[in-house]
């Protein structure tokens, strides 16, 4: 703020609005997908299948978030030197390379899949909590389960984000230099002591907790308008509220008359009844009627 204002607060945004998206959609759907594969044929899932889900998940976003972070604490970190050179961010990807990009990708590993592994084991069971009788979680239910299961998550791999920032920052004149993960924990700790590595807690809280929350609300509900199916069965939240008032026991029919329009056309029959005080007729299967006569005689 006091070298660049109030826009200074948003250095780096661009990088990160060109890639949150393809994190993010990997991210989701691999945990998805991975969750899928854990849940049984009655729809159970264990809990280390949670967490594998989500650290599997978590550890594929690093190619897309290492490229990412590290441009954008460059370009943060540039507005800090007051009438410095501007920095952009083509010019900060021009100079590291394509290997450079994932100068402290260790650290990022260490820090995105346990974040991961807390926070969908934690999201997935606070929705359940807050989901009604039925199963079903409402828009608001979903908004701050995805919030509340980012408070824990944030908070505990703060460690992790902080030596891997230190690792992505350019040292400056005087500055401490790191050679690796392992040396910069050990110099963190010998010259700053093991606060230093809870430093920003509160801030990456106050950020994750409602960017996760809109995430996976958004996500939740692109599930139900396009009902995603994961290999025959659709992942959590992507489930559609049928009401039961008007219709009859099953939408699916059993019986081996009716063809796929029979779905479509049982709203309208059933709309029809409700509405004009109507008994439409039901049919039987040609096996039925005969076993009827047959008793009959």
């Amino acid at each position: 703020m006091r070298h660049e204002g109030f826009f200074g607060l948003y250095r780096g945004l661009l990088p990160q609005l060109m890639g949150v998206a393809p994190e993010k959609a990997i991210k989701l759907t691999v945990n998805d997908f991975v969750r899928d594969k854990f849940m049984d044929k009655n729809g159970y899932l264990p809990l280390y299948g949670e967490i594998i889900s989500g650290a599997c998940a978590g550890g594929s976003q690093v190619i897309f978030t290492n490229p990412l972070e590290i441009v954008k604490i460059r370009l943060q970190v540039a507005g800090e030197i007051a009438g410095g050179t501007k920095v952009r961010a083509w010019t900060v990807v021009k100079e590291l390379g394509l290997f450079g990009l994932y100068k402290g990708a260790k650290a990022c590993f260490l820090r995105d899949v346990p974040f991961s592994a807390i926070y969908f084991p934690m999201y997935a069971h606070t929705k359940a909590k807050l989901a009604d009788e039925g199963g079903y979680n409402t828009p608001l239910s979903l908004l701050f389960s995805g919030a509340i299961a980012g408070v824990p998550a944030a908070a505990l791999v703060t460690p992790a984000d902080v030596i891997k920032t230190r690792l992505q920052v350019v040292a400056r004149a005087g500055q401490t230099t790191y050679t690796g993960l392992l040396d910069c924990a050990r110099k963190v700790y010998k010259e700053e002591g093991a606060r230093a590595f809870w430093k920003g807690a509160s801030a990456r809280v106050f950020r994750s907790s409602p960017q996760f929350g809109v995430t996976l609300f958004t996500y939740e509900l692109l599930q139900r308008l396009f009902v995603v199916d994961f290999g025959g069965s659709r992942p959590t939240g992507s489930e559609q509220r049928v009401p039961a008032t008007g219709l009859v026991d099953e939408i699916r029919s059993t019986n081996p008359d009716h063809i796929g329009g029979y779905q479509i056309a049982l709203p309208i029959f059933t709309g029809i009844e409700s509405k004009f005080g109507l008994c439409l007729p039901k049919f039987q299967t040609v096996t039925v009627q005969n076993k009827q006569q047959a008793k009959g005689q």
